[in-house]
């Protein structure tokens, strides 16, 4: 086993320049935390940007500074300024965020901004395979990396890749919107396990590949051909004894070293006759409810006036993109909504918000969580929320209250808190009073079960079962009875080209010359594959024949000036070179079709996308456009139907994203014997993608050259990922 490669978009240090010299202050976040047991590795390298614009490096003073970096296992990613706004600030948190929380109307989608992100995440890629070596793992983290692991396995193809996303993933009605989707979904698909908070963000996620790149899903792993993906729910802990253990020491602590703000809130409890601390503690941004969560403690004051004097909010607001015209505009917000609550309800004595807007230090905030009685927790949307989890973590002796939103992902696991719906104010008023009235047995018997949850999914258990998940990723090859053609390969099959006297080539069309297309119609042949062909049937001594379930028509449009054969409906029409299209079927009437075509017409009105294609000798049901989930129910149901009605001499075959029923007596197999019947060859190479190409290998011999696009269970004994891989394979073969 190689080195482990942590990559994310900060280093676990943050480096800043104080007059002319550096200084470095460590991360104490939960990622930084939850690698500590693989950073303690010597085998290990954190690759991420130091937290300083490279426009502010003194080169020459940057040597002491690479050095430190160099011994704590740190490779810095440099971004300049620009590099910063458009990528971070730009379409990151202008982009991303916003949309992955619901906030569509926050979404800003710039092209400049798109570029900037795709140019960035090449470098965090290129610091990554500058410094990989066999056998090492790689673990890329959250949605400023999105296209990351793609980059890396293009350039690194057999390196285990893995993938965390640290934030929410949004319904597929909602991701869609995001312009360049596409790209974003194959840049995740290059690693070979991705992981998600909760199960929704998993489903989610699995939903918006089926439908956007119609990749196969089956229950967790998606099918990429050549390689599988495994996608899973991995909800992140925190470092419950660092907590734990700091509050034990906090509440022993002798009162000359307790600090102002700890005084403070001692001071309310003394002063208010069974008063409450409601804790609300967050970063201020428009994801985590701060104003409805203001809004809900107004009502909760206007219905309860009993609880007037005696219940205070404690609300800690952490500065977050400041300079952000969007989060401007939520401070001025909460700082108005804040005053007017306050300038309504105080009195000489009693202020009900308390408000700080800074950041807090450690001791600070775990003064905080040790001395409220009620943590209010209620975002509207967010990935986990590891602030609900630090708050049970210190409560020594069990009691304490959180109100927990529905919409936070550690609501999945802490569901024995009071769970709220942050939009629902009422429901939030009323939990409070719930919360409030609690009798300390119930506050022990929730918060019990809560801790032992969370001391034993730690931060570090969180990170070991990932790694344990990717590592046995690394070691699971996709198996197939097909060899993969690499350079080795193709050298042997090379060779025995260039040394034989007659050869042949079977080409199927869709699928293996061509990528599919949504609409048929349009998958025309490209310039490069006419160049391919008019290059191999120019070749002394050789023939190709082009052989697809494609009718006449088409392929006499786009093949007819080319020196090929061509054979239509999967065998069932056959045009040789200069020749007429001659009908194998002749005999065969197709009164069949009046039965099953209504069948069809039935169905394609009842599943919206779907499309019939009439051939002469089959019918074709195509599912391609309509929904992945609704088309695999529609498929069993409609071949119950057929089953019923079909007689023993109609064939019911499923193709790619379809379904087609015919009664030909020929197949692709009947065609490749009988070209090989009139002619002796020494060179055969077949290809093809799907199961009616499975005759056709068949039919050839071990030595013979049989290639399957798409690593699938195959008859062939080669197999190439794509139409693009078969093209390169066959315009290296017949180059001189």
């Amino acid at each position: 086993m190689g080195k482990t490669i942590i990559v994310s978009n900060r280093l676990p240090i943050q480096i800043s320049k104080v007059e002319n010299n550096y200084k470095y202050t460590s991360s104490s976040g939960g990622l930084a935390t939850g690698m500590n047991s693989i950073r303690k590795k010597e085998d290990f390298l954190w690759i991420g940007w130091p937290g300083i614009s490279f426009d502010e490096i003194d080169k020459k003073s940057w040597g002491p500074v690479q050095k430190h970096l160099d011994n704590n296992n740190y490779f810095p990613v440099n971004l300049e300024k620009k590099e910063i706004d458009e990528f971070y600030y730009g379409l990151s948190n202008k982009a991303l965020w916003p949309l992955f929380h619901y906030f569509i109307e926050y979404s800003v989608f710039s092209q400049n901004q798109w570029d900037s992100y795709v140019e960035v995440n090449k470098k965090f890629a290129e610091a990554v395979i500058n410094n990989v070596e066999d056998g090492d793992i790689i673990w890329v983290h959250d949605y400023q990396l999105l296209l990351c692991p793609k980059m890396i396995r293009d350039q690194k193809p057999n390196t285990t890749i893995g993938f965390f996303l640290h934030i929410p993933f949004p319904s597929f009605e909602i991701f869609r919107i995001f312009p360049w989707r596409e790209e974003l979904l194959q840049g995740i698909l290059g690693a070979d396990q991705i992981g998600f908070h909760t199960y929704d963000y998993e489903r989610h996620f699995l939903s918006s590949v089926k439908r956007i790149l119609k990749n196969d899903v089956d229950f967790n792993r998606i099918d990429l051909g050549s390689r599988k993906v495994v996608v899973d729910t991995f909800p992140m802990g925190i470092d419950f004894e660092k907590f734990n253990s700091a509050a034990k020491k906090r509440l022993i602590e002798k009162k000359s070293k307790k600090s102002e703000l700890k005084k403070q809130l001692d001071y309310h409890k003394k002063t208010s006759s069974g008063g409450k601390l409601i804790l609300s503690i967050d970063r201020l941004d428009y994801t985590k409810g701060v104003v409805n969560r203001i809004k809900a403690f107004e009502i909760f004051l206007r219905k309860y006036p009993q609880y007037l004097e005696k219940v205070r909010l404690v609300m800690l607001t952490v500065p977050s993109r400041a300079a952000v015209s969007d989060y401007k505009r939520l401070k001025r917000e909460t700082d108005e909504i804040v005053g007017r609550v306050n300038g309504e309800f105080a009195t000489v004595n009693w202020t009900p918000i308390w408000y700080y807007y800074r950041n807090m230090d450690f001791e600070d905030l775990v003064d905080l969580y040790t001395t409220s009685d009620i943590a209010m927790i209620t975002p509207v949307r967010d990935g986990m929320n590891l602030v609900a989890k630090e708050f049970i973590s210190t409560r020594v002796e069990k009691d304490g209250v959180l109100i927990l939103s529905e919409m936070a992902g550690a609501s999945k696991e802490l569901f024995q808190a009071v769970l709220v719906n942050p939009f629902d104010l009422n429901n939030m008023a009323e939990a409070l009073f719930q919360s409030v009235n609690m009798s300390k047995s119930e506050q022990i018997e929730r918060n019990k079960r809560m801790q032992i949850r969370l001391k034993r999914y730690n931060v570090r258990h969180w990170a070991k079962e990932f790694m344990r998940g990717l590592e046995q990723q690394s070691k699971i090859k996709v198996k197939s009875t097909a060899t993969k053609i690499d350079s080795n390969e193709l050298f042997k099959i090379k060779a025995n080209f260039d040394s034989s006297s007659k050869k042949i080539f079977f080409l199927d069309y869709d699928g293996t010359l061509v990528e599919f297309n949504d609409k048929p119609k349009l998958a025309t042949p490209s310039s490069r594959v006419k160049k391919l062909l008019q290059n191999i049937s120019g070749l002394k001594n050789t023939e190709v024949v082009i052989i697809s379930g494609r009718d006449q028509s088409f392929l006499s449009k786009h093949f007819d000036h080319f020196k090929v054969n061509l054979v239509a409906e999967h065998g069932n029409y056959r045009k040789e070179i200069n020749g007429s299209w001659i009908d194998l079927n002749f005999q065969e009437k197709n009164d069949w079709m009046l039965d099953i075509l209504p069948v069809f017409e039935a169905f394609t009105d009842r599943t919206p996308g779907t499309f019939i294609e009439k051939k002469k000798t089959s019918l074709v049901w195509h599912f391609r456009k309509t929904d992945p989930e609704l088309a695999s129910e529609r498929v069993v149901e409609l071949k119950t139907v057929l089953s019923s009605l079909a007689s023993d001499e109609l064939q019911i075959t499923d193709i790619v994203n379809g379904i087609e029923v015919s009664k030909g007596i020929f197949n692709k197999g009947n065609s490749v014997v009988d070209f090989l019947s009139k002619t002796k060859y020494d060179f055969i190479l077949c290809a093809g993608d799907d199961v009616t190409d499975e005759s056709m290998f068949s039919k050839l011999a071990k030595n013979n050259f049989s290639i399957k696009i798409g690593r699938k269970k195959t008859k062939a004994n080669y197999f190439v990922d794509s139409p693009n891989q078969l093209l390169s394979i066959l315009e290296k073969l017949i180059k001189n």
